[in-house]
């Protein structure tokens, strides 16, 4: 591979936003990507992958340059780790390639390393999955897959393939997934006809297993309370086939808007969406709802693939205010499910204490719910790693 300055440096440039001003590296990459649109896609491929490649290795490629916070030297440090020759440019001077992969050798022997992970989530995951966790880290270090949700108010799956095909967009299906579809290669499909007419959205594959499990039927109300930019709301919507009531709630009005946006696209009519502007706007739904998802704010440790910039960016401060969130939401929000109802307690977490422990504190509360089912989906069975438990309101 021939390595160009201007596409290196882009690189470079994207590590100091994401490490040095604390941003998150798709808006980096975004940006970047955008301030150049006379880059090929060939080299906007290389610029996004390379960037993400090093964010994700970063503890590893800092442990080849010595502990160095040298972005050109860590950049360095990833090309010969892939074989890749370095040029003679004067930012890789004092880079010696033998050096680095003697690194690379002692680096296989400390597991924190060798997975790039830093030594306190490490610890965290070991305590939380024991002797699973290793298996785990290795999942989350591999590239996330492209995995499209076929909109089935519009079309179905087959058609869509098919229509996918014809546009050189070729595609696979898992049994697992009823309405996924998985691109064979990674692709813009942002920019397909298809997408403009609402036929699909993008949604990881185990992340299409929460709205089905919320077990909804046709002219419920239901609500998803924690709604974000809606894409299990336009899931349960297409579930509903459009009939029903469907109330997407969230706290941030910017989320709520992007929804109205792609509920339009996708031709979801039964959705309302409401701001929640207080503990009122709760207790005027008390008891309303056949059905409620709680899809709470959570660690993201099951979607580090996807995201890897947030293990660098994780704290375990963090982790345990947002385990004080999710207890307060479930006590709260649960009370707008009516008598025999049914609710989903859902997260992008894989340690017990985000999600089973939850359940287990919450229902040890006296709530009125038992646990009717919980299903837990692992990085290691292909895709991103989720929680879900289904509680029945007595």
């Amino acid at each position: 591979m021939k390595l160009y300055r201007n596409l290196t440096g882009a690189v470079v440039d994207n590590l100091h936003e994401i490490f040095e001003e604390g941003r998150y590296a798709d808006k980096v990459i975004e940006k970047s990507l955008k301030q150049n649109s006379r880059w090929g896609a060939r080299d906007r491929r290389f610029i996004a992958e390379v960037t993400y490649d090093i964010v994700r290795w970063f503890r590893l490629l800092q442990f080849l340059t010595d502990g160095k916070i040298d972005y050109w030297m860590i950049t360095g440090a990833w090309f010969i780790s892939q074989d890749i020759s370095l040029p003679a440019w004067q930012e890789f001077e004092g880079l010696d390639p033998a050096h680095v992969k003697a690194r690379l050798v002692r680096a296989r022997t400390i597991r924190n390393v060798r997975e790039s992970v830093p030594e306190w989530l490490d610890t965290l995951g070991a305590n939380a999955l024991g002797a699973n966790w290793e298996r785990e880290l290795t999942a989350l270090n591999k590239q996330a897959e492209v995995v499209l949700r076929v909109n089935t108010l519009k079309t179905d799956r087959t058609t869509l393939a098919s229509q996918l095909a014809a546009a050189e967009v070729e595609t696979s299906t898992d049994a697992r997934f009823a309405d996924a579809l998985i691109l064979a290669r990674r692709q813009n499909v942002f920019l397909l006809p298809s997408f403009k007419e609402g036929l699909f959205e993008v949604q990881d594959a185990g992340s299409q297993l929460i709205a089905p499990f919320l077990d909804v039927q046709q002219g419920m109300r239901v609500i998803d309370a924690c709604a974000g930019a809606g894409g299990k709301s336009l899931h349960l919507a297409a579930l509903m086939h459009n009939k029903g009531r469907l109330l997407s709630l969230d706290v941030e009005q910017w989320k709520l808007d992007e929804l109205k946006k792609r509920a339009r696209r996708a031709g979801a009519g039964n959705i309302e969406t409401r701001l929640i502007e207080g503990s009122k706007t709760i207790k005027r739904l008390e008891a309303t709802a056949d059905r409620v998802l709680l899809d709470v704010p959570c660690s993201g440790l099951g979607v580090l693939r996807r995201n890897p910039d947030a293990k660098w960016k994780l704290s375990a401060d963090f982790i345990a205010e947002v385990q004080k969130t999710q207890q307060t939401i479930l006590q709260d929000y649960s009370k707008m499910v009516r008598p025999g109802g049914k609710l989903v307690y859902s997260t992008c977490s894989i340690l017990q204490d985000e999600n089973e422990t939850r359940i287990r504190n919450f229902l040890g509360t006296g709530a009125p719910f038992e646990l009717e089912d919980q299903h837990t989906i692992l990085p290691s069975e292909g895709f991103d790693g989720f929680y879900m438990a289904r509680l029945v309101k007595k």
